[in-house]
C-alpha cells in the first residue's frame, strides 16, 4: 500500500496530505450582461474623450473587475485588484516610449531604426511585467495568482526565433552561391517560404509556453505541454482554409465578371452602367473579405488555437479542457459584425460579453483533489512576499 502525497508546506506545520479521488469536473460560468457592461463600457469611453485618454487605467480597471467578477471558478468568482494610479505610472511609461519611437521616425530613418532595436529590446521585460502585474491583481477566494516566469526566459520567447530567422537568410545566401543559377531560385523560394512562414507560428509557440507553463496559484503551478507542431498544423489548416475561401470568390467574381459581360454583350455601355457593374464586384469582394476574416479564419483560427493551448495547460492536480466549438464562433462572430453595423457599433460591448461567455464556458476544470483542501495548503504555503511584489509592481499592462 502507498503512502498519500503530500502537499509541501510551511517549516514547522504539519502536512496536509492529499487523498485521491476520481477527477472531478468544474464548469466555468459567465454570469455578465450586455447592459450592465453597456454602461461600464459607455462612461469609459465618455470619459476617455473627455480626457484625452488618461482616463484609460481606470477605464480598464472598471472593465477588468467586471469581466473577472462575473467569471465564477468552482462556484466562486475572480476578483481584480488593480489600482488605477498605479496602474498610469506604467500607461504613461508605455506612452512616452511609443511617442518617442514615433517623434524619431519623422527625425530620420536611422533615429527610428535605433528607437526600434531600443523598444524591440526593452519590450521582453514589459512583457513580462505586464503578466507578473495582471496575474498578483488577480484573486480568486482570496489568493492571489502570480506569475514566475524569469526574465532571461523573457528574452528568449524572440531572440531564439530571431536566430532561427537570421540562420534561414545565411541558408539562403550559401545556397544562392553554391547552386546552379537555374536551381537556386527553387530552392530559394522553399527555404523562404518555409523557414520564415514558420516564425511568426514559432514565435507564438514559444509565447503561449512561456505564459503557460508560469502561472501559479499558492504552490501550484502549471505546465504547457503542447509542442510546435501542434501550432503550426493550426496554421496550416487556417492557410488551406484561407486559400479555399479565396477560391471561392474567385469564383464568384468570375460569374459576375462573365454575367456582366453576357448582359452587355452587343451593346455599348456607358460610364454609369460599368460603375454600377464595378460596384456591384467591389462590394461582393469586401464583404466575400470580411466572411473570410471574420467568419471563416478567425474563429477557426481562435477556437482551434484556445482548445489547444488550455487543453495542454494544467499539472498533475489540476487540468483544462477546451471545447470551443469553429460552428458556435463563426454564428456568433457573424452576428456581433452584423449588429455592431447596423447599431453604428453600440453593440460592441454586448459582443464582448457574448464573445467571453463563450469563451469561458467553453473550458471546463478537471480536479484530482478536493479544491477546498488544495487551496487551504496553498494560502498556508503563501507568504506575505507576494502581497509585496503584487504593491511594488509599476502597473505595466499591455493586454497579454
Amino acid at each position: 500500500m502507498t503512502a498519500s502525497p503530500l502537499i509541501t508546506h510551511n517549516a514547522g506545520e504539519p502536512p496536509l496530505p492529499l487523498v485521491p479521488h476520481p477527477v472531478s469536473l468544474h464548469t466555468i460560468r459567465f454570469t455578465g450582461s450586455g447592459s450592465e457592461y453597456f454602461r461600464i463600457w459607455i462612461v469609459n469611453l465618455l470619459l476617455m474623450l473627455v480626457t484625452l485618454g488618461l482616463y484609460y487605467p481606470w477605464a480598464k480597471v472598471r472593465k477588468l473587475q467586471y469581466f473577472y467578477g462575473n467569471t465564477v471558478v468552482i462556484s466562486h468568482p475572480l476578483a481584480f485588484h488593480g489600482n488605477p494610479k498605479q496602474m498610469l505610472r506604467g500607461y504613461l511609461l508605455v506612452s512616452l516610449l511609443m511617442v518617442l519611437y514615433a517623434v524619431a521616425g519623422k527625425v530620420s530613418p536611422e533615429a527610428g531604426s535605433v528607437a526600434a532595436l531600443i523598444l524591440a529590446g526593452i519590450w521582453p521585460a514589459l512583457m513580462r511585467a505586464s503578466l507578473q502585474f495582471r496575474l498578483a491583481q488577480t484573486s480568486w477566494r482570496g489568493l492571489r495568482f502570480h506569475f514566475n516566469g524569469s526574465l532571461k526566459d523573457a528574452y528568449m520567447v524572440f531572440l531564439k526565433p530571431i536566430v532561427v530567422g537570421i540562420g534561414v537568410g545565411l541558408l539562403s545566401v550559401i545556397l544562392a552561391v553554391m547552386l546552379p543559377r537555374a536551381l537556386a531560385g527553387v530552392v530559394l523560394g522553399l527555404v523562404m517560404v518555409v523557414g520564415l512562414g514558420s516564425l511568426g507560428p514559432y514565435m507564438l509557440w514559444r509565447l503561449k509556453r512561456y505564459q503557460h507553463q508560469h502561472y501559479a496559484l499558492g504552490q501550484l503551478q502549471t505546465s504547457f505541454k503542447a509542442k510546435f507542431g501542434d501550432v503550426l498544423r493550426i496554421f496550416l489548416k487556417t492557410g488551406l482554409l484561407t486559400v479555399a475561401a479565396l477560391i471561392g470568390i474567385g469564383v464568384i467574381v468570375a460569374v459576375l465578371a462573365a454575367t456582366m459581360g453576357v448582359s452587355l454583350a452587343g451593346q455599348r455601355p456607358d460610364a454609369r452602367t460599368l460603375m454600377s457593374w464595378g460596384n456591384v464586384i467591389v462590394g461582393v469582394v469586401a464583404v466575400s473579405y470580411l466572411l473570410i476574416t471574420q467568419v471563416i479564419q478567425g474563429p477557426y483560427f481562435s477556437s482551434r488555437m484556445q482548445n489547444l493551448i488550455w487543453t495542454q495547460t494544467g499539472n498533475r492536480l489540476v487540468r483544462f479542457k477546451s471545447h470551443l466549438g469553429w460552428g458556435h464562433m463563426a454564428r456568433l462572430s457573424l452576428q456581433n459584425w452584423l449588429l455592431i453595423v447596423l447599431t453604428l457599433g453600440l453593440y460592441w460591448p454586448f459582443a464582448a460579453v457574448a464573445l467571453a461567455r463563450a469563451r469561458l464556458q467553453a473550458i471546463v476544470i478537471h480536479t484530482r483533489q478536493d479544491p477546498d483542501l488544495l487551496l487551504a495548503q496553498a494560502s498556508r504555503n503563501t507568504s506575505d512576499a507576494t502581497g509585496d511584489l503584487a504593491a511594488d509592481l509599476m502597473g505595466i499592462d499591455v493586454g497579454l
